[in-house]
Order: C-alpha cells, then structure tokens, then sequence
C-alpha cells in the first residue's frame, strides 16, 4: 500500500468523521474538511488533531463556496505538494412533506449534495489531470436506486442528481488516467442518523395542514419504520472500511461501485441494472473503453 495524500469533505461527524479517522489510521495523510474549523468545529477539529500516531488534518472548507474549496486545496498541494483522492461526503437531509418546503431550501440540498461536489472537483482535478492519476470516491445514497420511503424528497432528489453527476465524471475523466468508485450506504439509525439532524420545512402552514390531514404522525411513522428494520448489529464503521479497502487497491482494480446496506433496500439490484444499461450504451457506440481508466503513469 502507498501512502496518499486524501482530501474529504464533511468530516466534521457521521460518515466523515469515521472515514477520516479510519484512513488516517491506515496511513494515509488525511486532509478532514469541515466548515468554521476556528468556530463551531473547533472542537471536532482539536480531538481530530490530537489522536496520536496518525496524519490528521482538520482543514477549513465550506462546499457552497468556490474561494473556500480552491483555498483548502492550494493549502493540501502547497503542503503534501500533491492530492491523490477526494472523498465527496458533505452532505445534509430535510425531513418532511415535500409541498412544505420552499424552492429555495431544495436549492439549497441542491446546492451542498451537487453543486458542493462541483467546487471541490473543478479546485482539486487540475492537480490530478497534470499528474494523470488520482481517484474520486463518492458516498451516494441507496435511495438512489432502492427503496425510498416519502418526506425526504429534497434530499433523494439531490442524492440522485450527485450520483447521476459521479458516473458522467468517471467516463469524463477515465481517460485522464482517473479512478471513480461511488459507495452506496443504506439508512442508519445508530452512529450516525440523519434522521435527527435534519433540516425542517420552511413553510410551517402547510406542514401544519398536513399534521392535521390524513398524513397526521407520519413522520414518527417513517421515522419508527425505518429504525425497525435496521438490525441491531448494523455499524456505520462498515462505510468507512469499504473506503479504506477502495483507496487501498491497486490501480485499475477498484470498482464502480460498491454498496454497504444493512437494510437491504434493493438498491444493489437497482444500481445494477442501471450500471450495466450505461455500461451496454458506450459498447454499442465504440466507447468501452471509458468503462476503465487509462494507465498512464
């Protein structure tokens, strides 16, 4: 295994904080983003830098900024000299009605689970295009392709658009000598749970309407279904493991995709078909080859 210099966004807690620290501890320089490192995060930030015997960095990065994700990476190239693998995983949930909320707050799922991904990737892929290789790992969602239960459409939206962007990437970038894997981790209700930290509909009359229709609790129903079917033993590490086992892979062996699910939602037979649709699509117009990146150091 060669030590690589990995940036990841949303580090702060959840599925960042566990990966960050995981691919610190296998020996990696790992760069963990966060927003206000000096502010509110700056006690995450001080008990990440204070775990010994590992290369782990709390670096400032906000994803709905362009001049914070070019900042942040100017720091990791002018420091490690190079950027070997971005981990797309900020992201944030609303939970609720989809009528209740506003067009601005799906713009603005929109703007931290996409567009987030953009920023970061136009700041860090000059470096990696110059020096032909790198790899882009992206958490997704099994929402994507599995089973998707009402009130999280701004999120499922958004999530469905950021994986639809990752594939184009990868076929975008293959022949750059680029590696795209994109891992898919079912629900959680233990170790990290979007569930409680999500954002809330901005318009609280319809919401109110709907509490006193006929979808009167549902939210606790969705929310009480879900944390039913998640098994007990179900461990967010394994999220963080299946990235580690990715960045450590030898060149050209890394797959597509990968998914974590303990809920078994569907999603591994729904992407499946998928994949394997876009994959016949570019055999039959002679563009196979952008299914494998190219060696070319």
């Amino acid at each position: 295994m060669s030590k690589k210099i990995i940036l990841i966004t949303g580090a702060s807690s959840g599925f960042g904080r566990i990966t960050a620290e995981a691919l610190a501890r296998d020996g990696h320089t790992v760069y963990a983003s966060m927003r206000d490192v000096a502010g509110r995060n700056a006690g995450n930030a001080a008990e990440m830098a204070e775990i010994e015997d590992v290369d782990l960095r709390p670096i400032e990065l906000d994803v709905q900024s362009d001049a914070s994700a070019n900042e942040a990476v100017e720091q990791i190239i002018a420091e490690s000299g190079r950027i070997d693998v971005v981990v797309h995983n900020a992201g944030h949930m609303m939970f609720g009605p989809a009528e209740s909320f506003t067009p601005e707050q799906f713009a603005q799922q929109y703007d931290v689970n996409v567009l987030g991904t953009q920023r970061v990737n136009r700041a860090a892929l000059p470096h990696m295009r110059a020096a032909k290789q790198g790899l882009l790992v992206w958490v997704s969602s099994s929402s994507s392709a599995g089973g998707t239960p009402p009130y999280l459409s701004p999120y499922f939206a958004a999530k469905a658009a950021m994986d639809a962007l990752a594939v184009q990437y990868a076929r975008e970038l293959a022949r750059w000598g680029i590696e795209t894997s994109i891992v898919v981790p079912g629900a959680f209700t233990k170790g990290t749970n979007h569930f409680a930290h999500s954002g809330r509909p901005a318009d609280a009359a319809r919401l109110a309407e709907y509490e006193a229709g006929p979808y009167a609790g549902f939210g606790e129903q969705v929310q009480k279904a879900f944390a039913e079917i998640v098994p007990e033993d179900a461990d967010v590490a394994g999220v963080a493991d299946a990235i580690v086992e990715i960045v450590d892979m030898p060149f050209g062996k890394r797959p597509f995709r990968v998914h974590y699910d303990p809920t078994q939602d569907g999603a591994d037979v729904g992407f499946t078909v998928l994949d394997r649709l876009r994959a016949e699509m570019l055999h039959r117009v002679g563009l196979s080859d952008l299914l494998k990146p190219a060696k070319l150091v």
